[in-house]
């Protein structure tokens, strides 16, 4: 497959990843971002697992993805009480 900036691929082994637009194109290498938001690099060696796709079928992730701040319980402290003291006579 011939692979360029702009065109919409996807990846025969990877169903899970969606489709996927290539970004950029380097010696050895393509860019890509998949549906699933995702940026993989894929090696020209794995250009034959691509198959073109409807660009239609491509949808770009979400310009910011909600950030989910965990939540710490409240500890409750636990009061030492003082032993009264022996008194010596």
């Amino acid at each position: 497959m011939n692979v360029k900036r702009g065109i919409a691929v996807s990846h025969s082994g990877m169903n899970e990843w969606g489709t996927g637009m290539v970004v950029a194109v380097a010696e050895g290498k393509a860019t890509i971002q998949f549906s699933d938001g995702i940026i993989r690099k894929i090696a020209s060696s794995h250009y034959t697992t691509l198959q073109p796709a409807d660009p239609a079928s491509y949808l770009p992730p979400p310009e910011s993805v909600p950030v989910v701040k965990k939540v710490r319980a409240v500890r409750k402290s636990v009061k030492k009480t003082k032993e009264p003291e022996e008194t010596v006579v």
